[in-house]
């Protein structure tokens, strides 16, 4: 027994000894957007060019131990440099001129506002989860668990996302990656937005429409909807269909981390009717790779049951519905979500997916595209199956007990709270 209790000691100093110099083996010298071939940033005329050669971050490269502890991910592709266009605000989309910082934990972002009043948004490729870091994991020196823990993001699959949505008809926000340079155009942001790698893309809310969908009353996030809900009643809907195909693009693309504040609602009018077509947004969980072991032991479903590995199998399909689901997906017909999923099928084929995964530089595309194609071939091949499990699973967990995401703060009614149909059913039911 004193054997086993000293051979498991032993084992245990050395995992925390090899996590540790896992750890510590990150490159002090890394940095994030950086320009190829230009020494000094700042003495550059970027007028001058049209394009430029960029890395997005080298804090991921990794020894082979730090990817056995930490995983490999797309350590290579945030390091790899891509060209991509530099643009000027005053130009651009007819002029856009900066309007306020947007959210998130670990993007930085920027609101742009056209002439014509349509939002645009700037989102920065690489990433800061410093905010995500716990106490504990500073106090015990693994911070860079969580920061590194971004690696296994993919830099750009919001583009390839984009062109999946496209083919099956599901909104999306048309991101282009673009080079900002310091300008005056950023006026007050120059110092922090200037000279980084950024997604120029659409915002998910704004009072212009930049769709093509007709008789748009407004482009609503999610808190907004359910104040329109609670306005207008029975007369405001949510396109069921398009719900569902949205959230079935989610499974197949493995996005995990899809909260009620990463949608937008198309509401347009009908008849004097009003229904709301959601509009994904935030891409950055797309294809999230997870190997090594700790992403592997934090992943497990016993532990972390929503982080869930982009694989050719879904490994745990309870841990990819999220509140938004039981909260716009309660109590459907199995036959439309079957429905949607063969229309995915019968639209997403091979050449589909070759043709987004093309959008990506070639460099990338070596590094990513066959291994990417493979899982989402075999994702859609499955996708009826997943559709019947994943509907069952929604009706099993129920109606949300609590608000949204981003609506804490929302007077709504118990019914409206709990989902966004369930004041119809209450009233359908009340007159039966």
């Amino acid at each position: 027994m004193k054997k086993i209790l000293l051979i498991l000691g032993i084992s245990l100093i050395l995992t925390f000894i090899l996590i540790y110099a896992a750890i510590w083996s990150t490159n002090d010298k890394a940095d994030t957007d950086i320009l190829v071939n230009i020494d000094n940033v700042e003495s550059i005329d970027f007028k001058k060019l049209d394009s430029v050669t960029i890395a997005a971050n080298s804090m991921y490269t990794a020894n082979e131990l730090k990817k056995a502890i930490q995983g490999e991910h797309y350590r290579k592709a945030w390091a790899m440099p891509i060209k991509v266009p530099v643009i000027y605000l005053d130009t651009v989309r007819g002029g856009l001129i900066p309007v306020e910082r947007g959210g998130g934990k670990q993007t930085s972002s920027l609101k742009l506002k056209a002439s014509d009043g349509v939002i645009y948004t700037l989102r920065s490729v690489a990433k800061d989860p410093e905010a995500l870091v716990p106490d504990y994991a500073r106090v015990l020196g693994l911070e860079n668990i969580v920061i590194d823990g971004i690696s296994a993001q993919h830099p750009y699959g919001a583009q390839v996302v984009a062109r999946l949505a496209e083919s099956i008809n599901v909104l999306h926000t048309h991101p282009v990656l673009v080079f900002v340079p310091k300008q005056e155009s950023l006026k007050e942001f120059n110092e922090e937005y200037g000279n980084k790698l950024y997604w120029l893309e659409y915002e998910t809310e704004g009072k212009e429409n930049w769709t093509t969908i007709k008789n748009t009353v407004e482009i609503m996030d999610t808190d907004d909807l359910q104040e329109f809900k609670l306005k207008y009643g029975d007369r405001v809907t949510i396109d069921k269909g398009a719900m569902i195909r949205a959230r079935l693009l989610d499974l197949l693309i493995g996005d995990w981390d899809r909260h009620a504040k990463q949608w937008g609602w198309v509401v347009h009018e009908i008849d004097n009717y009003y229904s709301a077509i959601p509009l994904p947004g935030d891409r950055d969980n797309a294809f999230f790779d997870i190997d090594g072991l700790i992403p592997s032991f934090i992943s497990s479903k016993e532990v972390k049951p929503e982080l869930r590995p982009f694989e050719k199998e879904i490994d745990y399909l309870p841990g990819m519905v999220q509140s938004i689901d039981r909260y716009f997906l309660i109590d459907i017909s199995t036959d439309l979500f079957v429905k949607e999923a063969r229309y995915i099928q019968s639209k997403l084929t091979d050449n589909e997916i070759d043709r987004a995964l093309s959008s990506w530089p070639k460099e990338i595309q070596k590094l990513d595209a066959q291994a990417i194609k493979v899982k989402l071939q075999q994702r859609r091949d499955d996708i009826v199956e997943y559709a019947r499990e994943f509907k069952r699973i929604i009706d099993e967990k129920g109606v949300l007990s609590e608000s949204l995401n981003g609506s804490e703060d929302l007077k709504l009614p118990v019914e409206l709270m709990q989902c966004f149909s369930c004041n119809e059913n209450k009233s359908r039911s009340g007159t039966n």
